[in-house]
């Protein structure tokens, strides 16, 4: 799981594990940080995280959904 901390300190190329989709031989889908993480002043419990998967699959992480994700070297299942 990340925190609202952690994912205001990302980077660009940083690699997230989704903890909901598998890939067929049971390790975690890997999704980059495609860009900085935005966050408000006026909100500061909320951010938004643009992410890419594969060649087309893009996406943005909010923080009603920080808790499906954690970071690659926090990964039990692909160890």
């Amino acid at each position: 799981m990340i925190t609202l901390e952690q994912a205001k300190a990302l980077k660009l190329g940083m690699v997230l594990h989704d903890e909901t989709s598998k890939n067929s031989d049971g390790t975690c889908q890997r999704w980059r940080v495609n860009g900085q993480p935005q966050v408000w002043k006026t909100r500061p419990d909320e951010v938004r995280i643009p992410v890419k998967h594969g060649l087309y699959d893009y996406g943005q992480i909010y923080a009603s959904e920080l808790h499906l994700f954690h970071l690659e070297a926090e990964c039990t299942t692909c160890s």
